[in-house]
């Protein structure tokens, strides 16, 4: 089931995405379906309408976990020699969250940005000390997310934040897919129509089960918080006027323009 957030001019709204003679609507769900039962209200929008948007699929109530290298290729190419014994984990604010065909902006105090697709989860229900057994009782879902990164800020800060907690710093879209093959899922990224990454989540060092139950021994997971679980080996370069899609296998593809602000 995919679980979409839109706007067509009013306020942002809900719905499951499904299709009728090959084209695709929106089931239009009265309230949040993270917070409320999801039932929908009889409205249809279709999603080729003139004006109807899809927006990032969930805004986190508290915080974007994610977790770097986790596929040993991106290890190597980005200098690394030795395999992580356990996650490494850093957090996004969800002031960093936007949604397909958004602008991801590039700070006036950077020049080296990076994009790295990569499979999200999102949390479902409140998780604290989860086993790996369990944990797919507490997720409600998967998008897919671009972990756009300050390269020159994360070499020089010592630590994180900045580097990839910045405004549009995180993409996430087109919609949530509540039924998804996450041992296999292929993982892709396209600049300009060009690829650039293709790798597969069974070659994560920590699968989705492991880190769900690691993070939440050390912090709490609420509904609507969304796990970014790395990326594969062909991260680059993205400039102003580029175009960077996004996919998971399964799930679905997002885009979204580059720009700088002076």
């Amino acid at each position: 089931m995919r679980i979409a957030r839109f706007t067509n001019g009013s306020d942002p709204r809900y719905a499951f995405v499904q299709s009728e003679n090959g084209r695709d609507y929106l089931a239009v769900l009265g309230g949040d379906p993270l917070m409320t039962p999801a039932l929908p209200t009889g409205e249809r929008v279709w999603l080729d309408e003139e004006g109807v948007r899809l927006l990032a699929p969930v805004i986190p109530r508290s915080k974007v976990v994610c977790v770097g290298r986790n596929y040993a290729e991106h290890i190597k190419e980005m200098g690394n020699e030795d395999l992580p014994t356990s996650p490494l984990l850093f957090l996004k604010p969800n002031t960093s969250v936007v949604g397909p065909d958004d602008p991801i902006v590039l700070p006036d105090w950077s020049t080296e940005i990076s994009y790295e697709a990569e499979l999200a989860v999102v949390i479902g229900r409140l998780a604290k000390d989860v086993s790996p057994e369990a944990a797919s009782a507490y997720i409600l879902g998967y998008t897919v997310a671009n972990d756009v990164t300050a390269r020159d800020a994360q070499r020089n800060d010592g630590q994180w934040a900045r580097a990839k907690g910045f405004d549009t710093a995180c993409p996430l879209g087109p919609w949530i897919e509540t039924d998804l093959d996450h041992e296999a899922a292929d993982v892709r990224s396209w600049v300009n129509g060009e690829p650039r990454q293709d790798g597969n989540t069974r070659d994560m060092i920590f699968d989705v089960p492991y880190l769900v139950s690691y993070i939440s021994e050390a912090m709490t997971l609420l509904p609507g918080d969304v796990i970014l679980t790395g990326t594969p080996a062909g991260v680059g370069e993205i400039v102003a006027g580029d175009r960077v899609e996004v996919e998971v296998g399964g799930l679905g593809r997002m885009s979204n323009p580059v720009v700088r602000r002076g």
